[in-house]
């Protein structure tokens, strides 16, 4: 991790930082609602087939990442030398283990909370989650980047195209497109790591089951989605005007958004799976979305509303880090209260927020309430300027 300038933030395209924040701003407050039992649909998972607007804060931040990978390899000319490739895995490690780190400390402030020792809290390894949101990306940015700088760019649509048909063919014959034990990235995760390290989720028939939805299998049309990014990277950087840019942002995002649409007939829609439809839809309405911004914020000069979402789009995966450790902690730390232990959480949102806001609305407000204290951690980072790398 490195301090940066501020001079080299200049010459950003601001539209880019603001869509990396509403991502980021977007995946806190889905990830931290007053309560779970409350939660309004637009801000839940589709349960298996299905796109809600809180399928797309992920898709789209890895998109961003995509975009984000071309501008940085071309100083190395997307060529393979030692610093490119050591840089890679050196970023793909670190993240990983954070990741990991973070469901780490999840499981041990927990048992701390239930009383258990610090030792014993601190030795849950046996039912430590490998998988998780950090990893995917992980992953996914690890192998396109590689793959960035060993395959040329003109053949990258390629890649894509072979990653999307052999993955959806892999899910036709094992069942993918099953919520089961015999779906075949199931099958794979509990091969590699065992059911324990698995994240554990709800068939629409409301059984439970050791799915990952960050599963080891699904990583690989992730991969294809961080290299769509990539090339739209590589159509903003190769046209300059900005106006050019969002014809060609908005043209090519309708056409893979509605050729995902129509594919979805025959090729599911499904984050779980990361479905090839998936990746095209959400790529698509990211592309379009970022080609509005850009005519919005950097042709119109439109900004002032943005300014909030701009502190976690200079510092996204430090924000995204210190959000999880907080909603681990506020989640955590007991205290009395009228006789009754409740957690820091439990007591914003049971006595503070839900008697006067009720149970949906109150918990939207804790969740709202929660986003606000990371951007203000955020908001802090900016104003010392300190932008952190990973």
């Amino acid at each position: 991790m490195n301090k940066i300038a501020t001079s080299q933030h200049n010459n950003r395209l601001l539209s880019l930082d603001i869509l990396r924040g509403i991502t980021i701003a977007g995946m806190i407050m889905v990830n931290n609602p007053g309560s779970w039992s409350y939660v309004y649909t637009p801000l839940g998972h589709a349960q298996w087939h299905g796109l809600t607007p809180t399928d797309l804060v992920f898709p789209f931040f890895m998109f961003i990442m995509g975009v984000s990978t071309f501008m940085s390899l071309r100083k190395f000319n997307f060529e393979p030398s030692r610093a490119a490739v050591w840089k890679i895995v050196r970023r793909t490690i670190l993240i990983f283990v954070i990741g990991l780190t973070l469901g780490w400390f999840g499981m041990f402030t927990s048992g701390l909370s239930q009383g258990e020792s610090i030792l014993v809290a601190a030795n849950h390894f046996d039912t430590l989650r490998i998988l998780g949101v950090l990893q995917r990306l992980a992953l996914a940015y690890g192998f396109s980047a590689l793959l960035a700088v060993i395959v040329k760019n003109k053949h990258i649509p390629w890649v894509i195209g072979i990653l999307l048909v052999g993955y959806h063919l892999l899910l036709k014959l094992g069942n993918g497109y099953e919520m089961m034990e015999q779906n075949i990235i199931a099958i794979v995760d509990r091969a590699m790591w065992g059911a324990e390290h698995m994240y554990k989720d709800w068939t629409p028939a409301g059984e439970r089951i050791a799915f990952d939805p960050e599963g080891l299998l699904s990583a690989i049309p992730s991969i294809a989605h961080v290299l769509i990014g990539f090339l739209f990277g590589k159509l903003i950087i190769e046209n300059k005007d900005n106006h050019t840019r969002v014809e060609k942002l908005l043209i090519w995002g309708t056409i893979l958004a509605f050729s995902g649409l129509l594919l979805q007939y025959g090729v599911p829609l499904n984050k779980k799976i990361w479905s090839a439809t998936f990746v095209l839809v959400t790529t698509g309405f990211a592309a379009q979305l970022l080609g509005l911004l850009i005519w919005i914020i950097d042709i119109h000069k439109k900004e002032r509303w943005s300014r909030f979402f701009h502190s976690f789009g200079l510092n996204p995966l430090i924000v995204y880090i210190f959000a999880g450790v907080l909603a681990n902690l506020f989640s955590s730390i007991r205290f009395n209260w009228q006789g009754e232990i409740i957690s820091i959480k439990g007591f914003t949102y049971e006595v503070l927020l839900r008697p006067w806001a009720g149970d949906y609305l109150g918990s939207l407000f804790y969740a709202l309430l929660f986003v606000t204290i990371c951007w203000l951690f955020g908001y802090i980072l900016y104003k010392r300027n300190i932008y952190i790398k990973l």
